[in-house]
């Protein structure tokens, strides 16, 4: 059964819509700033898309359920999308968020334009997440602990500070006195093998860019030819300085590679 997603909507209604989605345990904020110049172009003579920021299922302020997987992922925003009224769609995403449109492209080719992928491939990927889904389900947000305490206490599990930092943006107060979790870390940990594996074999006809970045492993040049079989009306651009979080890494190149498509 699908959910409703929570979503925000930036530019003129009515212009090309774009979709965003973002990646495992983010949500639509990560996409902010890539989002607002796409909708509000900040140079002359560019047309603005109409963008729907996404929390997919389990993030930001959409449901937490009783389980996900990419082809009941790519369900709910196939139900947002009909509740907008949406069709010949840029759908644009990150990561899990890309996996997620890429099921989309497999099950309704017919309402998209374009498809772009941001870091990710299709085939199944390792499982270098647990750690974190432990630090957040064991992380100490009972009464009385601040902003601080929580970030302390995950810096002493995750060593990356910059995961830190993005990991804190999902902590918000539940009520008055008591913290939460936008991320559904308990199911995420559960159904991670769903978010770790493959798309599935379905060929995608859709013209699709993947956007890679140059320091980061999740596409590899051995992933290359078996992407070009399964989405043969494919690209793959690569921009070399940018890890995986290359729309945070490099806005201004994935902004122009997006709009390039129109």
């Amino acid at each position: 059964m699908t959910v409703p997603l929570h979503y925000r909507r930036l530019g003129p209604q009515g212009a090309k819509p774009l979709i965003l989605l973002h990646g495992l345990f983010g949500s639509s904020d990560n996409l902010g700033s890539v989002a607002k110049e796409l909708a509000e172009p900040s140079v002359p003579n560019v047309e603005p898309f109409d963008v729907t920021l996404v929390d997919l299922r389990e993030h930001g302020r959409s449901p937490h359920t009783e389980g996900t997987s990419y082809p009941i992922m790519a369900a709910d925003v196939h139900a947002l999308v009909l509740t907008l009224g949406l069709k010949d769609i840029f759908m644009v995403g990150h990561s899990m968020g890309g996996k997620v449109a890429m099921v989309f492209a497999q099950q309704w080719p017919q309402l998209l334009q374009h498809l772009v992928v941001i870091d990710i491939s299709p085939r199944e990927h390792e499982n270098d997440h647990a750690h974190i889904i432990d630090a957040l389900i064991s992380a100490d947000i009972a009464p009385g602990r601040t902003r601080k305490d929580v970030e302390t206490q995950l810096a002493g599990t995750i060593k990356e500070p910059g995961v830190v930092q993005f990991l804190m943006k999902s902590l918000y107060w539940r009520t008055e006195d008591q913290f939460g979790w936008r991320v559904n870390a308990p199911l995420l940990k559960r159904d991670l093998p769903a978010i770790l594996a493959a798309i599935g074999p379905g060929t995608v006809r859709v013209p699709t860019l993947f956007i890679r970045g140059g320091a980061s492993d999740y596409i590899q040049r051995e992933d290359l030819p078996a992407i070009k079989e399964q989405f043969p009306n494919s690209t793959v651009e690569t921009i070399p300085y940018a890890g995986h979080w290359v729309h945070a890494q490099a806005p201004e190149e994935v902004v122009t590679m997006i709009r390039k498509l129109r």
